[in-house]
């Protein structure tokens, strides 16, 4: 299971790698070139948060005792994905972008002022700030249920183990039970053969007081007859 994992792990970090390459290179593009290179980060974003979700899953499969160092690595990612994700917005609307759009409006219309470019600016400034509050809002709420989950399967664990040791205890006190029962039927069968053994030593004396009282009387009788 853990070989699956390192396998996610080196495709997330190659896909990473290339995702922080493009990044770089969108505020510098333009046009048709620009919306390319946007799509296509966008399409790797996604296949990295599929990724993210398949060590996430394979990480629930690890056992408890082990599962600390690999939760570690997965907070990891997912702050580096973040971090990626920021700097792939702000890309967007980098300075390069700014002075196409300058220009844009400039040559269109030579009324245009230059407050609607910065009121322009801000507003966008806005619109980011307020993508990042939900985002935040959004990442809380996800490892609050995240956090719920794990608690739910820790306590499914624990409930599970409880029941393992209530069975062990339950076989624990059936085998002490047998243990009893078979112990008493030992103490029995050794009652019964030392009282046959004493009836036997007994009849063996009575038998050996006949016979020497035989033996004695034969004597007499003989010595007495003479």
């Amino acid at each position: 299971m853990s070989s699956d994992f390192e396998v996610y792990e080196q495709d997330f970090g190659t896909l990473t790698a290339e995702i922080t390459n493009k990044v770089g290179r969108i505020p510098k593009l333009s046009g048709d070139d620009k919306k390319s290179m946007v799509a296509n980060v966008e399409k790797q974003m996604e296949e990295a948060r599929e990724l993210l979700e398949q060590m996430d899953l394979e990480v629930r499969e690890i056992p408890l005792q082990s599962r600390g160092l690999f939760s570690t690595r997965m907070k990891s990612y997912k702050q580096e994905l973040e971090k990626l994700d920021k700097d792939f917005k702000r890309s967007r609307i980098a300075y390069s972008d700014e002075v196409n759009l300058r220009n844009e409006l400039l040559g269109d219309d030579g009324n245009t002022s230059e407050k609607q470019l910065i009121k322009l600016r801000e507003e966008r400034a806005c619109l980011l700030d307020n993508t990042e509050r939900l985002e935040r809002s959004t990442r809380r709420l996800e490892a609050g249920y995240q956090l719920t989950v794990e608690t739910e399967q820790i306590g499914q664990e624990i409930l599970e183990n409880l029941h393992h040791d209530k069975e062990k205890i339950q076989r624990a006190r059936e085998r002490l039970r047998e243990t009893d029962t078979n112990l008493g039927k030992s103490s029995r069968v050794l009652t019964g053969m030392l009282r046959r053994i004493i009836q036997n030593r007994i009849l063996m004396f009575i038998l050996g007081a006949i016979i020497l009282l035989t033996i004695v009387l034969a004597i007499y009788f003989a010595v007495t007859g003479h």
